[in-house]
This record gives structure tokens, C-alpha cells and sequence, in this order.
């Protein structure tokens, strides 16, 4: 008997200390591959449901690494719902603020991980100027440091007219943001050199303040090679919400 209790504590030991020294953004690198390889995720998705806070405040503890596991995880778990049933699209509010994804000890909803998370407590109806005065112990443990505006370029909420799905690491995340942003503002945006103005996706209105306001979209259009200059007016094109998923797009070594 004093065997059996051995073995049994050793196993559970070994167990514990296995998932406590997992690389969680390769987890979730892992996660999206076998997505869009169509092969099994129950592993990654087992994996996912037993970590703890503490787990993942331990291993995430920049926001690169920060920003590489969430942004893959919601992209996974959008993929992985709506691929399950594309009706709960149908009403896309209570799809993105229902709680259905089961990490760090909480369920969490996709509203949680974009807005609480990796936007650092945004209020998300205030175009981004406005946070949570008291958000929860487990959003202020994980969420970034600071808001990074290539995220809404990153991230993919299964609509047509969403970013394409990447699959992001900590190491080269500045590059493939970069990358991910002006690939898909060039295929967004347009510019009329006659009246200086640029159109392009409406998530510079929706989010404002994390690109410094309109003023500040301008800047990144030009910045970025979008526009040959910084246009005197932005417009915004209408947002296809049209169902589409397995919109994946490969990175390039960079």
C-alpha cells in the first residue's frame, strides 16, 4: 500500500512540475497549427483547461510573450467555435461576451482576452480612451503592459473582412506584427492623391485612441508606406462581417 501511495504522489508530482514548465506560447503556436493542418488539438486544448493563474503568470512575463500566446488563443478558439457552430455568429455580440473558453483556473470569453487582456482593461465601447477602474485579480495579472496597436491587425474575430489568422512566437513578434499590419492596410486601404484622402478598414475608428487617434492612423498609414503621404482625411469602408474562417496567412522567415 505504501508502494502504490508512492508512486501514485510521484506521478502526480512529475504531472504537476510537467505543466508548471510548459513553453505556453509554443502551446499555443502548437494549438493553431493543428487547426489549420486539421489534425487533432484535444492535447493543446487539455493542456490549456488545467493551467492556473500562477501557471501562466510564471511563464508569460513579457508582453511579446504576452501578446504571442493570447492573440494565437483567440484565434484558435474562434476557429475552434465557429467551426463547431457557425450559428453562434448569427449573434455576434453574445457570441464575443459569452464566457466558453477555459484557462488560467477562469472562463473566459473572447471580450475578455481582447479587451481585458491584451488591450490592458480597455472599456470597449470608448473607441480605446477609457479602462476598467476595478478589473478583476486575474486580468490585472496577465493583461500587457502596454497596448501594442498591431494587435488589431493580429487578431482574427472570423469575419470576412478580419485579419488573417498567423501563427505568432515571442521571438519575432515585432517583425511578424509588422508584417501581418502592412500586408492587410495594403490590401484595406485606398488613396485618392487628388484629395488626400485615405479609406481604409474601420478599426482605426472603432479603436482611436490605442493609434493615437485619427491623427495618429494617418501617421501609421504613411508611416507604414500605406499612403506616399500623410493623408489630410481618413475615411472608413463599411466592415464585412460575412462568416469566413481558415483565413490563414504563412509568415515569411523574418
Amino acid at each position: 500500500m505504501k508502494r502504490i501511495l508512492t508512486i501514485t504522489l510521484t506521478l502526480f508530482t512529475i504531472a504537476i512540475f510537467s505543466q508548471s514548465n510548459l513553453n505556453y506560447v509554443e502551446v499555443s503556436k502548437t494549438l493553431l497549427t493543428n487547426i489549420k493542418e486539421k489534425k487533432s488539438f484535444d492535447k493543446e486544448v487539455s493542456i490549456l483547461s488545467k493551467t492556473n493563474l500562477d501557471d501562466l503568470v510564471n511563464n508569460l512575463k513579457t508582453d511579446k510573450q504576452k501578446i504571442a500566446f493570447w492573440v494565437n488563443v483567440y484565434n484558435a478558439y474562434i476557429q475552434i467555435s465557429l467551426t463547431e457552430n457557425p450559428k453562434l455568429y448569427e449573434d455576434r455580440g453574445k457570441f464575443f461576451a459569452e464566457k466558453r473558453i477555459q484557462i488560467a483556473g477562469e472562463t473566459l470569453s473572447f471580450a475578455d482576452i481582447e479587451h481585458g487582456i491584451i488591450r490592458k482593461s480597455k472599456i470597449e465601447w470608448s473607441w480605446g480612451y477609457l479602462s476598467k477602474w476595478f478589473p478583476p485579480k486575474w486580468q490585472r495579472k496577465l493583461r500587457v503592459s502596454d497596448v501594442d496597436w498591431r494587435i488589431h491587425f493580429a487578431l482574427n474575430c472570423g469575419a470576412k473582412d478580419c485579419p488573417p489568422v498567423a501563427i505568432f512566437s515571442a521571438e519575432n513578434l515585432d517583425k511578424e506584427l509588422d508584417f501581418m499590419s502592412t500586408n492587410y492596410l495594403e490590401e484595406q486601404t485606398t488613396y485618392n492623391t487628388d484629395t488626400e484622402t485615405a479609406k481604409s478598414v474601420s478599426l482605426f475608428s472603432w479603436f482611436r485612441a490605442d493609434f493615437g487617434g485619427i491623427c495618429g492612423a494617418r501617421k501609421i498609414l504613411a508611416g507604414y508606406g500605406i499612403t506616399p503621404e500623410e493623408p489630410k482625411d481618413l475615411e472608413f469602408k463599411n466592415y464585412d462581417w460575412t462568416l469566413s474562417l481558415g483565413n490563414f496567412r504563412n509568415l515569411p522567415n523574418l
